[in-house]
């Protein structure tokens, strides 16, 4: 296994743009997201975020094979419903960088790629300048969820060991259809954070 993880930005970020909405849907399919996708809404929403002046899409390449991709960008550029929390809470959201989505093949995980995941999305925002904190969030689920799988572990280890913590009180609800719905239905995505 031959793995290359790199940044991309503009006209690079856009190219890949078909590969990542195919991870998405794969990925968070899976537990805890139960992700029901489709094409259509994957590209408009990475459509909007490739738009943005400070995005980035760190990938990991197994020969010609993308297997994971990781997207970061400032808070300011991205949707409303992530930002408004911190707003509230008294953060100046231009200071923000927001580590969005990582997703990663079963098939390739326990290699380090989410700490290079970390560290090129964190790399982007100190390049960039101004940002004062680094953040991303997660969902939350039940832990008597019917769809959990008895052998899920969560990563709040692995993100600590990054130095992020959950913010209390910083939660934000953001809608999809999960897998065993008929509709939309919002869902509570907690902010954890750190100082860069």
């Amino acid at each position: 296994m031959s793995i290359v993880v790199k940044s991309l930005t503009g006209d690079a970020l856009i190219q890949v743009l078909p590969e990542l909405a195919r991870l998405r849907m794969t990925v968070f399919h899976d537990w805890p997201y139960l992700y029901e996708g489709s094409l259509d809404y994957e590209k408009t929403y990475l459509q909007k975020f490739a738009s943005g002046a400070g995005a980035v899409c760190v990938i990991a390449q197994d020969d010609d094979l993308i297997v994971g991709a990781s997207t970061g960008a400032p808070m300011i550029e991205h949707a409303e419903e992530f930002g408004e929390p911190f707003k509230k809470a008294g953060f100046d959201i231009s200071k923000i960088f927001y580590c969005s989505e990582s997703v990663l093949l079963k098939s390739h995980r326990g290699h380090g790629i989410g700490h290079k995941f970390f560290d090129l999305r964190e790399q982007r925002a100190r390049e960039l300048g101004g940002f004062t904190h680094s953040t991303f969030c997660r969902v939350v689920r039940p832990d008597d969820h019917p769809l959990k799988p008895a052998d899920y572990r969560p990563l709040d280890e692995f993100w600590r060991k990054r130095g992020y913590e959950p913010v209390e009180g910083i939660i934000a609800t953001y809608p999809w259809k999960d897998i065993d719905e008929e509709h939309e239905s919002e869902k509570p995505m907690q902010f954890w954070m750190k100082a860069l």
